[in-house]
C-alpha cells in the first residue's frame, strides 16, 4: 500500500518511492510482492490544474517557458501506486528523423497534437551516410531541453527519455513508406546500408540524452509507457513491421530490434495492429524483449477482446503493459498472471487509487 510520507525518498513527488522500486524490480525478474505492478493517476488536489504541454511548446516556446509548464504538469498529478512522477519530452513521433536533417511539420488542429518529417531522400546514393550533423537544430534542442528539465526535475520528479522512432521507422520518415518499400527490391543493397547507418545511431542518441536528462542517478522511464528501471530502458518499436512479410522482418527489423533491446537493461516493445501479427514468432524470440505493449489499430476490436493473444504472449515468456479502466481491470486480472504485466489506469480521485490499490492486494 502507498504511503503518504517517507523522509527517506529521493523525491518530494514520490514519498513512497522505495516501495514502488522494489515493486518494479520485482516485475521485470517477474516475480511479485503483494500485487502486480499499477501505474496509476488522478488530479493532485493539492496541487492546481495544469494541462500537458504541446509538442509546438517544447519544440517552439522559450524553453525556460516549456519548463515551468513541465513543472507545473507534473505536479497537478497525484502519482498513486508504483506510478513514478516523470516527464517524457518531445517534438513528435519523427524527432530521430529530424536529428538527422528531416524538416519537421506541425498539425494546424491543436487537438491533433502531432507532426511528422518530411521525406527528403531521393536517391540513396546521394544520401548517405546517415549521421546526425553537429549543429543539427533538433538535436541540440533536445540536448538542451533535457539538461533544463533534468535541473528543474531534481528531488521532485524524473526526466523521461523521448518516444525514439529509430530503425526502419526512421527510415520511412525520411523516404516515404511506399518508395521505401519498393527499395527493399530495388536497392536491397543501399537500403540495408541505409538501415545499418541508422543502428549504429541509436546508442549514440540514447545515451546521449539518458546522460542529459539524469537518468544515471535515479534511473529512468521507458519513454511514453511509464514503467520505472533503474538503469536503461526505453520503448522499442517499429511500425514498419506491419507493411512487410516475415523475410523482410527478418533482415532488416529483427536485426535492429535485437541490437536495440540488448543496448538497454530491460524494454518494452509497441507492437502495433494486426498486420503485424505475422511477426508473433520472431518478435517472441529477441531474449531482451522484457515486456510487450499490444495496441489493436484503428478499426480493430477493442484491446479487452484481445485477452487470447495477451494470455498467448505471456506463455511464451513475455510480460504485459496493460492500459485499462479501473473498471475492466479485474477482468484482466482473472485471466493474466499477476508477475508477468503491470496496469496503466487513471482514477478519479484519491479514495478511487486507493480502493483499486486494496482490491489488487486483496485479489492477488
Amino acid at each position: 500500500m502507498s504511503g503518504d510520507t517517507n523522509a527517506d525518498s529521493p523525491l518530494t513527488l514520490k514519498p513512497d518511492f522505495e516501495e514502488a522500486k522494489r515493486h518494479w524490480e520485482a516485475f521485470w525478474a517477474q516475480e511479485i510482492i503483494d500485487r502486480p505492478c499499477i501505474v496509476i493517476r488522478c488530479p493532485n488536489e493539492n496541487a492546481e490544474p495544469a494541462p500537458r504541454p504541446a509538442y509546438t511548446m517544447e519544440a517552439h516556446a522559450d524553453l525556460d517557458e516549456a519548463v515551468a509548464q513541465v513543472d507545473a504538469y507534473v505536479h497537478s498529478i497525484y502519482w498513486g501506486g508504483d506510478a513514478m512522477p516523470h516527464y517524457s519530452p518531445s517534438f513528435g513521433p519523427d524527432q530521430f528523423a529530424g536529428f538527422m536533417g528531416a524538416e519537421l511539420e506541425w498539425s494546424e488542429d491543436p487537438e491533433v497534437r502531432t507532426s511528422w518529417g518530411v521525406p527528403f531522400v531521393e536517391r540513396w546514393e546521394e544520401a548517405l551516410p546517415l549521421t546526425i550533423e553537429e549543429g543539427n537544430y533538433w538535436w541540440l534542442r533536445m540536448i538542451d531541453l533535457m539538461q533544463r528539465l533534468a535541473r528543474a526535475a531534481e528531488g521532485k520528479w524524473l526526466v523521461s527519455h523521448i518516444d525514439l522512432h529509430s530503425n526502419m521507422d526512421a527510415l520511412v520518415a525520411i523516404r516515404g513508406a511506399t518508395p521505401l518499400c519498393l527499395d527493399l527490391y530495388t536497392h536491397t543493397d543501399l537500403v540495408t546500408q541505409a538501415n545499418d547507418q541508422v543502428r549504429e545511431l541509436y546508442p549514440l542518441v540514447y545515451d546521449t540524452l539518458h546522460y542529459a536528462g539524469g537518468m544515471d542517478k535515479l534511473g529512468a522511464i521507458t519513454a511514453w509507457l511509464p514503467a520505472y528501471s533503474e538503469g536503461k530502458c526505453q520503448t522499442i518499436q517499429c511500425d514498419f513491421a506491419a507493411l512487410v512479410g516475415p523475410k523482410h522482418f527478418r533482415k532488416f527489423v529483427l536485426p535492429d530490434l535485437e541490437a536495440e533491446a540488448n543496448h538497454l537493461d530491460h524494454c518494452i516493445y509497441h507492437w502495433d495492429g494486426p498486420d503485424a501479427l505475422v511477426h508473433i514468432d520472431d518478435l517472441c524470440s529477441i531474449e531482451k524483449v522484457d515486456c510487450i505493449q499490444w495496441t489493436p489499430g484503428a478499426g480493430a476490436k477493442p484491446f479487452i477482446e484481445w485477452m487470447d493473444l495477451l494470455v498467448d504472449l505471456q506463455k511464451r515468456g513475455k510480460s504485459l503493459y496493460v492500459g485499462c479502466s479501473v473498471e475492466q481491470l479485474p477482468e484482466f486480472h482473472r485471466n493474466l498472471e499477476p508477475n508477468k504485466v503491470f496496469y496503466n489506469v487513471s482514477a478519479s480521485d484519491r479514495a478511487e487509487v486507493d480502493r483499486t490499490l486494496e482490491w489488487l492486494v486483496a485479489h492477488t
